[in-house]
């Protein structure tokens, strides 16, 4: 059995310690009409280090103000370091779809890696259970899997061009079009295209470079070739189908 190591922020002595009335002015009337904050979206990271203890040591820092809700190691041990309901500070300035905060509407999840390295089996399979469980609990919808790179283009390229994007959507987690159509229908602009995918398009060759490290599995911010263009507009068309994430079948007895 995987060791699933927690590392729980002490988010009840926080609470013990925050004020009961809002305001010094306001009277306090407690509800009963509240929910906790559910997560809607999923951005993947990796760490850039060498080892996860390295990378845990960065992201339990206070010095450093990062973190995430996982870290997931090489040989798929799981650490969990921030409550799934919390506010975990790992997207920092984002955009996707209009949305500028992505901290407060997502699920951080840092994948122990360098950059430039095939991510390891265990890590995959660790990850793909973790991300079994955060569907199954929140709803997250397919396409709210993401990239750090995609809310973040230009300023941010994790998890990098090797990420296995087309694994994970075959278990449901984010687009894939395995056979585009030949060509995008006449007249399809690609930049408006990318924006309604939910990238920010203010600088299109960031944008660009984005979409193919996620899609392409490569580096480059030139115009879209046809085929690109061909591709865009399939992931558009499966993202309006809204196709169900599929159920994960039952454990081996």
């Amino acid at each position: 059995m995987r060791l699933r190591a927690l590392a729980l922020l002490p988010l009840a002595m926080l609470a013990a310690c925050a004020p009961l009335r809002p305001g010094s002015d306001a009277g306090w009337r407690p509800s009963p009409n509240f929910d906790q904050r559910r997560p809607n979206f999923v951005i993947l990271h990796q760490t850039t280090n060498d080892t996860a203890e390295k990378a845990l040591a960065t992201l339990t820092d206070p010095r450093r103000k990062v973190s995430a809700h996982y870290l997931v190691a090489r040989d798929g041990a799981v650490l969990q370091l921030v409550d799934e309901t919390a506010r975990a500070w790992h997207a920092g300035e984002s955009w996707w779809g209009g949305m500028t905060d992505l901290n407060s509407a997502s699920i951080g999840i840092e994948l122990d890696n360098t950059g430039e390295e095939p991510f390891a089996e265990p890590q995959i399979v660790a990850l793909l259970d973790l991300l079994d469980g955060l569907g199954a609990r929140y709803q997250i919808p397919r396409a709210n899997y993401l990239a750090h790179g995609d809310i973040a283009p230009g300023r941010k390229v994790d998890p990098g061009r090797l990420f296995p994007w087309r694994r994970l959507a075959q278990r449901g987690f984010g687009l894939w079009c395995d056979e585009p159509p030949a060509a995008a229908p006449q007249g399809f602009d690609a930049a408006l295209g990318l924006q309604a995918l939910g990238y920010d398009t203010s600088v299109p060759a960031a944008a660009r470079a984005a979409f193919r490290r996620h899609f392409v599995a490569a580096d480059a911010d030139a115009e879209f070739s046809p085929g690109e263009r061909a591709l865009l507009d399939c992931l558009l068309r499966t993202r309006a189908r809204r196709e169900p994430r599929p159920v994960p079948a039952p454990a081996a007895e």
